[in-house]
């Protein structure tokens, strides 16, 4: 066995499933694995923030499997999505079957007779989307009182697509002595409310700063009219090969947009929730075996997909929560690979891009305009710098498009947003610059006065360490 592959044996994983890890390639865990297997073995509860694409999966997946062969109970993973689920499922199967460990997993839109009888098979691990698990529980197929171990994964996914009330409801069920983790990208206020309520002194692991994408995603916009989105689109798409993955607010224009792809020669397909399980899964197939190499997809996939070697993600249109912006173009640049992403913006996104600019803390650089497509015209500054991706300018230290340089105080680098102005909130992981109004202390650190529990509302001051490492401390409540 390599010195490389040691590594996850260090970390007190098995070493059939390290033999097995070997064979698919995976001989060095990532940061987040590194720092989140050995608390979680230790039957801890865990935090666990980091971006897209760090390897996740297997941070909770293998503890998972490893405490399972020495003690009794089960494993429940929840997950957001249909495609996650099955994802989930088929990522730690192989490595649970090695110790006589069976998988299901329980998503809407798959046969509940099916179910019912996966169940009856008493498999240890259960990976299930909020609501189908809660149809299970309310016919009494399944019950949650022997759950040992509980994964929230995607848990701000989940709560930003209304799923808190059955998250709580599964909270409630499960015995109060299982061993909990959460996974995110990012820390808003609904997940910490979980983390003071429901976990015991998690120990917090981050990799980077939460809602942060990875650092070798190359990130650029481009500025167009609106009706012409669709030609920039394809003109893109025709000078582009490999995977590329487009997003698009709505099912509808989804769909329509990979019709209008077709005809116009580009092999696309489209992914949505107007689509059956089995047509989401022969979607998700087509694009992974290169078949229909561009894929349409509103937010429903901006975490079920996990494919390798996403060129390039596309917003056609920017997202309605700023959050997804990072879970999107998550989908490129994976397991440490260079990726790139664009968005397509016009003159009415202004305040949708300082707000991505604030969660993301960089500028996005404008791309220099496409040949034959007219450029909607900025304001006139003296503060433009050369520079920024793909040959495209960089905006960096101009004032907000639309604004006069004289208004608010700057940022120290801007781009297409522009500075945070008059009522912009701090960026993520920075206190404000004065303690007054309402600002809440950092997250896992006590109020600066009485001696009440900590809030769990903010995060931590941003340290000065370098993207991609990692922090690891108890949170305690």
């Amino acid at each position: 066995m390599s010195e490389q592959t040691s590594v996850f044996l260090s970390l007190g994983i098995n070493s059939k499933i390290v033999e097995n890890l070997s064979k698919k390639g995976i001989n060095v865990p990532t940061p987040i694995q590194e720092a989140a297997i050995p608390p979680a073995l230790n039957g801890e509860d865990v935090i666990g923030i980091a971006e897209t694409g760090t390897g996740k999966t297997f941070a909770f997946g293998l503890p998972m499997i490893e405490r399972l062969m020495v003690a009794p109970g089960r494993g429940l993973i929840l997950v957001p999505t249909r495609e996650l689920a099955l994802q989930v499922e088929e990522a730690i199967r192989p490595f649970a079957r090695l110790l006589d460990i069976k998988t299901v997993s329980l998503i809407g839109g798959a046969s509940m007779r099916r179910q019912i009888s996966q169940l009856t098979m008493r498999p240890r691990i259960i990976v299930a989307t909020p609501g189908r698990l809660i149809d299970h529980m309310q016919q009494k197929t399944l019950s949650l009182r022997d759950v040992s171990m509980l994964v929230l994964d995607e848990a701000d996914r989940m709560l930003d697509m209304g799923f808190a009330p059955q998250i709580e409801r599964v909270l409630e069920q499960v015995p109060e002595t299982r061993q909990t983790m959460l996974f995110s990208a990012t820390m808003p206020d609904a997940i910490s409310h979980i983390a003071e309520n429901y976990m015991r002194m998690p120990v917090r692991v981050e990799v980077a700063r939460a809602g942060t994408p990875a650092e070798k995603i190359s990130q650029e916009i481009l500025l167009l009219h609106r009706e012409d989105k669709m030609k920039a689109l394809s003109q893109i798409l025709k000078s582009q090969p490999g995977r590329v993955l487009v997003f698009s607010r709505t099912k509808h224009n989804a769909r329509k947009m990979a019709m209008q792809l077709q005809r116009e020669g580009i092999n696309a397909g489209d992914i949505h929730s107007n689509l059956t399980t089995a047509q989401r899964r022969r979607a998700l197939e087509m694009f992974t075996t290169g078949h229909r190499p561009v894929l349409v997809a509103t937010d429903i996939a901006a975490r079920g997909v996990d494919v390798k070697d996403i060129l390039l993600v596309i917003n056609f249109d920017l997202p309605d929560n700023p959050d997804d912006y990072v879970h999107r173009i998550g989908r490129t640049g994976r397991a440490g690979a260079s990726g790139h992403a664009i968005s397509f913006v016009t003159s009415e996104d202004r305040r949708a891009v300082r707000s991505i600019e604030q969660i993301i803390q960089r500028p996005l650089p404008l791309r220099a305009p496409l040949e034959g497509i007219e450029t909607p015209k900025l304001r006139p500054d003296s503060g433009r710098s050369s520079g920024g991706g793909r040959g495209g300018r960089s905006y960096g230290r101009r004032p907000a498009y639309g604004r006069s340089s004289s208004s608010g105080s700057s940022r120290s680098s801007g781009g297409y947003g522009g500075n945070g102005g008059g009522n912009s909130r701090p960026a993520f992981g920075r206190s404000p610059s004065t303690g007054g109004g309402n600002s809440r202390p950092a997250f896992g650190r006590s109020p600066s006065a009485g001696g009440g529990r900590p809030s769990f509302g903010r995060a931590p001051q941003r340290s000065s360490r370098p993207a991609g490492a990692v922090t690891k401390r108890r949170v305690t409540g």
